[in-house]
């Protein structure tokens, strides 16, 4: 029963001076309502409505409306293709369910005809935007492009036009519904729909005239333009920013490129974010979960707006911050004057006072759920700023460039950090290849030539032959020193010690350390040795064993850089921490202010590892170091430069609830 031939086509080859237009399905949808409103608002007899629907679907949209129409007119016939409720039926009106293959399905009608104007709309959609549609539809599925469906056709006043579009569509009708002949012909006979223009006489010569009053249609259509441009206006402006949107994202991603200096990228970003949210003072500032305060590193001012940049603000009484711990979520005070959370914290209360924040958001900068910092945005002025959705995501997704640049930039000076460290280690290689070949090639060569001596030379007197063999056993004692030391700090650095602490006093400690010193000494001159320990010091604990090598290593460090007639002291007292504190100070050579803290490092020598004058290592006071460090001490070294002498300090815990010393040490 369907139709395959369109309304469009047979009135355009009736009436060839027709010129079709093309129309959105907006402008379509406008124009009907227009049409309708024109019925509803005019006092006409029983004019004649035809409404044809492309699908049933589009048809519920607009029932109401013709229910109300329904009571201008019993000549109101509505045309659909059915898809679940929509079938033949004569209640308010006539209802025309047509096949959905026919040629309707893809056609828009609505024809107007009374007895003092006629109007009539006849278009069909473009297949082609159709297809089109479709594709953008999957392509994005939350796209609607139903409003940019595209159709041509004609919109007319001229009542001739009208007349043959409703004498084409009544014929349709009839097809789908013959029962309605009686009821169409009445509409015809009263309209002259079907007869010939000349038939018609006067009422083709005065075609547009009407006395009905326009101003519905007017009004609607007035409408239609003014939300058209509302549209159009909210779109160039959603354009807009989101042009500035990806220019703000592109600046700060092409800085993170750019540089791997994370001030640089943080002023970039700052700078930006403020200046595209139109803030008064944008922050950042590094900070971490534990921090206890915050410095403000980079700023964003706007004209008139007091700086802030370089001040420390408390984190732990910043309600806002405790929040963002909690949540590792962005917080926004939209009235600093109204929020509870202002009123209720002093501090917080004190810098809006202070910088005239009215308005307030923080973003935190995280990574992988790890707070690196914080974006801070401030509005001074009234009334407050409310954020909208977009603004919040763009502020986030900066955070996030942000943070994915800090731990760039971290990533890239912790290989920066090792590459030192590797360059150290390839400097402590070539130190211990100079070390080891000189300090062990010496006594090797000397051990060599004595014990040759005495193997070659047996007629040596017997006094030579002791000189040998001494000096080929100090020699042998020298070497033997070197392999322990190198021995003693690969366990120290490796975990392999094992502690044995023990309540001591610092007094045997150091007597012990003497006695081993002048055994060691006995054929050289040493500076005079002075010690005060009080007698009220407290016991300590630590390993005897190793606490006896840290004071022998010290007073033989300070033994060699001190003339014979220099002296040496080895003081101890308590300090404020609960420790004691143990000081090995002499008036040698001293220690440059510069190399104060690298005197600690492996292999270090003052003169260089082959032009000094005093022999060892350069280990004893890196194994000083890894064996205070097991306790828990500290140990630094002070001097006031060339031959000002120079003191090491080293730190022991006390044994709870000491007053005084008791002996306790036992030689091992």
């Amino acid at each position: 029963m369907s139709i395959s031939t369109s309304v469009l086509s047979d009135l355009l080859q009736s009436l060839p001076y027709l010129r079709p237009q093309l129309y959105f399905k907006a402008s379509l949808t406008a124009l009907s309502h227009a049409m309708e409103d024109q019925v509803l608002a005019a006092t006409l007899d029983q004019p004649l409505i035809i409404a044809s629907f492309q699908r049933e679907r589009f048809y519920r949209q607009e029932a109401h409306r013709y229910q109300r129409l329904s009571q201008r007119s019993n000549q109101i016939y509505v045309l659909s293709s059915p898809e679940t409720e929509f079938v033949n039926s004569s209640e308010y009106y006539e209802k025309v369910a047509f096949e959905p293959d026919d040629a309707l399905s893809q056609e828009w009608h609505l024809v107007v005809v009374a007895n003092n104007y006629a109007t009539c709309l006849v278009c069909r959609e473009n297949l082609g935007s159709i297809a089109k549609n479709h594709e953008l539809r999957d392509m994005i599925p939350s796209l609607d492009m139903d409003t940019a469906r595209r159709f041509e056709g004609i919109w007319t006043s001229e009542r001739g036009v009208s007349l043959k579009a409703a004498e084409f569509i009544l014929s349709r009708i009839l097809v789908y519904r013959p029962e309605l002949a009686d009821k169409v012909a009445q509409v015809c006979q009263r309209f002259g729909i079907g007869e010939s223009r000349r038939e018609l006489g006067a009422a083709i010569q005065n075609e547009y005239a009407c006395d009905i009053d326009t101003d519905p249609f007017v009004q609607r259509l007035v409408t239609y333009l003014q939300a058209s441009q509302y549209k159009l206006h909210k779109a160039y402006r959603s354009i807009t920013a989101q042009a500035r949107k990806e220019s703000l994202v592109n600046s700060i991603s092409t800085a993170i490129r750019r540089s791997l200096d994370s001030q640089e990228i943080l002023q970039v970003a700052a700078q930006e974010l403020g200046k595209h949210l139109e803030a008064c003072r944008c922050l950042i500032y590094r900070a971490q979960a534990t921090d206890a305060t915050a410095t403000i590193e980079h700023e964003f001012l706007n004209k008139g707006v007091p700086s802030v940049l370089g001040q420390t603000w408390d984190l732990q009484l910043n309600p806002l911050f405790q929040e963002i711990l909690q949540k590792l979520e962005g917080v926004c005070v939209t009235d600093t004057v109204a929020d509870y959370r202002v009123k209720n914290s002093p501090a917080l209360s004190l810098i809006v006072k202070q910088f005239s924040v009215r308005s307030w958001l923080i973003e935190p900068v995280l990574f992988q759920g790890r707070l690196l910092g914080i974006v801070e945005l401030h509005y001074c002025y009234f009334p407050s700023d409310e954020w909208q959705p977009g603004e919040l995501d763009l502020v986030k997704a900066i955070a996030t460039q942000i943070g994915a640049a800090l731990i760039q930039a971290e990533a890239f000076a912790n290989l920066e950090k090792l590459n030192q460290q590797l360059e150290a280690l390839d400097r402590t290689r070539s130190n211990l290849i100079a070390i080891t070949g000189h300090e062990l090639r010496t006594p090797l060569s000397t051990i060599q030539v004595c014990l040759e001596s005495l193997a070659t030379e047996p007629d040596m007197p017997w006094e030579l032959q002791q000189v040998m063999l001494s000096t080929a056993l100090s020699d042998s004692e020298r070497m033997r020193k070197l392999v322990q030391d190198f021995l003693t700090l690969s366990n120290l650095e490796s975990g392999r010690v094992e502690w044995h602490p023990e309540s001591l006093t610092l007094q045997e400690c150091v007597d012990l350390a003497l006695t081993r010193l002048r055994t060691r000494s006995s054929t050289e001159k040493i500076p005079q040795i002075k010690t005060q320990i009080g007698k009220t010091l407290p016991l300590i604990r630590a390993d005897g064993d190793w606490l006896v090598e840290v004071l022998a290593k010290l007073i033989d460090n300070a033994c060699k850089f001190t003339p014979a007639e220099g002296e040496i002291s080895i003081k101890a007292t308590r300090n404020r921490n609960q420790m004691v504190e143990v000081t090995v100070a002499d008036t040698g050579r001293g220690i440059e202010p510069n190399r104060l803290e690298i005197v600690f490092d492996r292999f270090y020598q003052e003169e260089g590892a082959l032009r000094r004058t005093a022999g060892g290592t350069g280990l004893g006071l890196a194994i000083c170091r890894q064996i205070v460090n097991g306790w828990n001490g500290k140990i630094w070294a002070e001097s006031n430069g060339k031959d000002q002498g120079s003191k090491f300090h080293f730190t022991i815990p006390i044994v709870q609830g000491s007053v005084e010393e008791k002996p306790s040490l036992i030689a091992r």
